[in-house]
C-alpha cells in the first residue's frame, strides 16, 4: 500500500524542493565538525546524548529559538519532522499540535518534568506558553506510555524553562521588539551561578492588535466560528519564570522551578459562545537527586500544574474551566557495569476540575509502577520498558516498549522500535453536561518503527518509517432515541509515515532540511472509512538556511511547503496546499548587542490550517537583544 495519498501538484513542487536539498547535501561541502551533541532526558527518563537515543528525537535549543527569531511555539514547531499545526486565527488563538498524525490529545506535554494540560479538553494551550521563557524543547516521536502513562500515543513534548547556563557570576539579558499588526514583545532576565548553585529569573510580555481571526458563516448552515465579525482580534500575555538549583558537597542536588503565564485573547464568537478568554497556566515543581551508592541514584520529582480558562461574551462572564494536575514520581537508576542501566519508578497523578459546568465527577487518581532496562551486548543497543497503571475510573492498564540499535558502519546506525500506548478519556468526554458519556473506554495503540541515521564530514542525516494502529478512538456519535450527540469508542485509525532529515554545511551556509510524508487513514466502519484524518497535512517540506558574513551580519531563510488536508472526517471540506517563505537577518552590534529583523510570509500567501480561520499575511518584526557572551 502507498505510504500516503497526495496530489500530483503538491508532490511535484515538494519533490523538486526535496531534490535540491538532498542533492546539495551530498555536493562539495566545507568541513562539518561543529555538530552539537545535546543531552536529552525525555526519551528514557535518563540522561543520554541525542545521537545515542533509539527514539526519534528533535531538540530545539535557546540558540535555535533566537536564530530563527521565533515569536511563539506555533512559529517554532511549524514544519518540524512529524509535526502538524492547526491554528485558529493567529497569535494567542487555539493551537492544536498533531504528532505523527495522532490526535491533538494523544500528545503528552511536560514543563520542567511536570505534566501539564487541561483535564477537561485533554490538550495544552501551546499558544499561551511564552517563547522567551524557554531554554530548550525535546520532541520525542513515538509512543512513550510505558514510561509516562496516558496520553503519550504520538509522543512527548518536554519544555524546559530558562536555567541560567553560562559563565560564573550574574548575567542579565534583555530583548525588545515590535512590528506588524501593532505587535510588541519584550523580556528581561537575570541569571547567576557559582560552582555549586545557580538561578534564573525571567519576565516577558507580548501584545498584538491582531487581525480578523475568522471568516465564519452564521446559522443556518453555520461553519467555522458560526459568525461573521470582521474586526481585529488581539492578544496580550504577561509571564514570568524562576528556576534555581544547588549541589551540596555530599552530592545531593535540588532543582526547583516556577512558571506563570496569563494570556488575554479575543476571537470571533456566536451569540451562544464566548468571544474573549483569559487563560492562565502555572507550573510549580522540584527535583531532588541523590546517589545512595556508586551504583544507585534516586530522584524524587513533585509538582502541580494548572490550566485555567475564564470566558466572556463581550464584557459579560460566560463560563469557567479550571483544571489542576498533581504529580509525584520516584525514580531509581541502578547501574550494573558500564553496559547495563535499570530504572525502576513509581508515579502518582491526581486530576481535578472546577467549573461552572456541572461535572458528575470532578477528580480522579492514577497510580503506576514501571521499569526500564537499557543494555549493550557487543554492538547491540537495547531498551525494554513495561508499565502498569491503576486508574481510579478505568482500572488496570499495561503498556510496553522495546527498542534496538546496531551500527552497520562507523558512522551509520539502524534502529527498530515497538511501543503500545493508551489515553484515558477526558472529563469533557466523560461528564460534560448534555454531551459526556461515562461508559467510554481508554483509547489504545500499538506502533512500529524502523530508522537509519548517519553522520559524515559533510553533516548528518536520518530516515524513519513507522506505522501506528489506534483502537477505541473516541468520536462523536448521534443517538436517535435521545436526539443528541455524544462521544463513543467507535473509530479506528491506521497511520503510516516517513520522516527524512538532512543537516549540512555548504560554503559557509548551514542547511537543515526535512521531509515528512503522512498517511493518516480512518479505519472505522461506516461512510468515513478510508478517509484522511482531519487537519493533518499529508506532505510537509521545510528548508532552513543560515550564514554569517564578516562575523557581524547573519542572514537566513525558512521555506515551508505543506500539502492539502481536510478539515472534517467526511473529507468534504478541503484545505489547499500552500508554500511560505520567511526571511531574517541579524546585525551583531558588538559582542553583547544584536539587532534582528524578520519578514514572515514574504509573498503574502493566503492559507488556512483550520477551515475559515485566517493566518497572518506578509508581516515584519524587529528585535533588539542584549545577551553577554560567555
Amino acid at each position: 500500500m502507498p505510504i500516503c495519498r497526495y496530489s500530483a501538484t503538491a508532490v511535484r513542487s515538494m519533490g523538486a524542493a526535496a531534490t535540491i536539498v538532498f542533492t546539495t547535501a551530498f555536493a562539495e561541502t566545507d568541513s562539518y565538525t561543529n555538530q552539537e551533541k545535546p543531552i536529552i532526558v525525555t526519551a528514557t527518563r535518563t540522561s543520554q546524548t541525542a545521537d545515542s537515543s533509539l527514539a526519534s528525537v528533535t531538540v530545539v535549543s535557546r540558540a535555535d529559538i533566537e536564530r530563527q527569531q521565533a515569536r511563539s511555539i506555533q512559529d517554532l514547531f511549524r514544519g518540524l519532522p512529524g509535526v502538524s499545526i492547526a491554528n485558529k486565527g493567529g497569535p494567542g488563538k487555539n493551537t492544536s499540535v498533531f504528532l505523527r498524525g495522532t490526535n491533538a490529545d494523544h500528545l503528552l506535554v511536560m514543563i520542567d518534568n511536570i505534566k501539564v494540560g487541561s483535564a477537561t479538553s485533554g490538550t495544552t494551550a501551546f499558544q499561551n506558553i511564552p517563547i522567551e521563557q524557554i531554554e530548550r524543547i525535546e520532541i520525542v516521536r513515538g509512543p512513550r506510555s510505558s514510561l509516562y502513562g496516558s496520553e503519550a500515543i504520538g509522543g512527548v513534548i518536554h519544555i524546559f524553562t530558562r536555567k541560567g547556563e553560562g559563565r560564573t557570576g550574574l548575567t542579565p539579558n534583555f530583548s525588545f521588539g515590535g512590528g506588524s499588526y501593532g505587535s510588541i514583545n519584550g523580556s528581561a532576565g537575570l541569571s547567576g551561578r557559582n560552582k555549586q548553585g545557580w538561578f534564573n529569573l525571567t519576565a516577558s510580555g507580548q501584545g498584538s492588535n491582531g487581525f480578523n481571526a475568522c471568516n465564519g458563516k452564521p446559522s443556518p448552515g453555520g461553519a467555522g466560528c458560526f459568525t461573521n465579525e470582521p474586526d481585529r482580534d488581539g492578544y496580550r500575555n504577561i509571564a514570568g519564570s524562576a528556576r534555581a538549583g544547588y549541589r551540596f558537597k555530599n552530592g545531593l542536588e535540588i532543582d526547583a522551578n516556577f512558571m506563570h503565564s496569563a494570556g488575554r485573547t479575543q476571537f470571533d464568537g456566536s451569540s451562544f459562545s464566548p468571544n474573549r478568554s483569559i487563560i492562565t497556566q502555572q507550573v510549580l515543581g522540584g527535583i531532588v537527586r541523590y546517589s545512595l551508592t556508586d551504583l544507585w541514584r534516586a530522584s524524587v520529582i513533585a509538582g502541580r500544574s494548572k490550566q485555567n480558562s475564564d470566558n466572556f461574551q463581550g464584557r459579560d462572564f460566560f463560563s469557567q474551566f479550571n483544571t489542576r494536575r498533581d504529580n509525584v514520581t520516584l525514580l531509581n537508576d541502578l547501574t550494573f557495569g558500564k553496559n547495563h542501566l535499570t530504572t525502576l519508578g513509581f508515579d502518582y497523578q491526581n486530576d481535578h476540575v472546577e467549573s461552572t459546568a456541572d461535572y458528575a465527577i470532578t477528580s480522579r487518581n492514577n497510580w503506576a509502577v514501571f521499569g526500564q532496562h537499557q543494555a549493550r551486548f557487543a554492538k547491540h543497543d537495547m531498551q525494554f520498558s513495561l508499565r502498569h497503571d491503576e486508574n481510579q475510573q478505568f482500572g488496570g492498564r499495561v503498556t510496553g516498549g522495546a527498542g534496538w540499535g546496531y551500527p552497520i558502519s562507523d558512522n551509520t546506525r539502524i534502529t527498530a522500535n515497538f511501543g503500545s500506548a493508551y489515553k484515558a478519556p477526558t472529563f469533557n468526554e466523560l461528564y460534560f453536561p448534555g454531551f459526556g458519556n461515562p461508559n467510554l473506554r481508554p483509547e489504545e495503540s500499538r506502533s512500529y518503527e524502523l530508522g537509519i541515521k548517519g553522520k559524515k564530514d559533510w553533516g548528518a542525516w536520518s530516515l524513519n518509517v513507522y506505522e501506528t494502529h489506534i483502537d477505541n478512538l473516541i468520536a462523536t456519535a448521534f443517538d436517535d432515541a435521545t436526539e443528541r450527540f455524544f462521544p463513543d469508542n467507535v473509530d479506528k485509525a491506521r497511520i503510516r509515515g516517513l520522516e527524512a532529515v538532512v543537516n549540512t554545511r555548504i560554503k559557509g551556509w548551514w542547511i537543515n532540511g526535512n521531509l515528512t510524508f503522512l498517511d493518516p487513514e480512518n479505519r472505522s466502519s461506516g461512510a468515513n472509512r478510508g478517509n484522511v484524518l482531519a487537519r493533518r497535512a499529508e506532505q510537509t517540506f521545510r528548508l532552513d538556511t543560515n550564514r554569517t558574513f564578516f562575523d557581524k551580519i547573519t542572514i537566513g531563510a525558512m521555506f515551508l511547503a505543506e500539502g492539502e488536508r481536510f478539515d472534517n472526517l467526511s473529507n468534504t471540506r478541503k484545505l489547499d496546499s500552500y508554500t511560505r517563505l520567511d526571511l531574517r537577518s541579524e546585525y551583531r552590534i558588538n559582542k553583547n548587542w544584536r539587532l534582528q529583523g524578520r519578514i514572515e510570509n514574504l509573498f503574502d500567501k493566503h492559507y488556512e490550517t483550520a477551515s475559515f480561520f485566517n493566518q497572518p499575511g506578509r508581516n515584519f518584526f524587529v528585535t533588539l537583544r542584549y545577551q553577554p557572551s560567555s
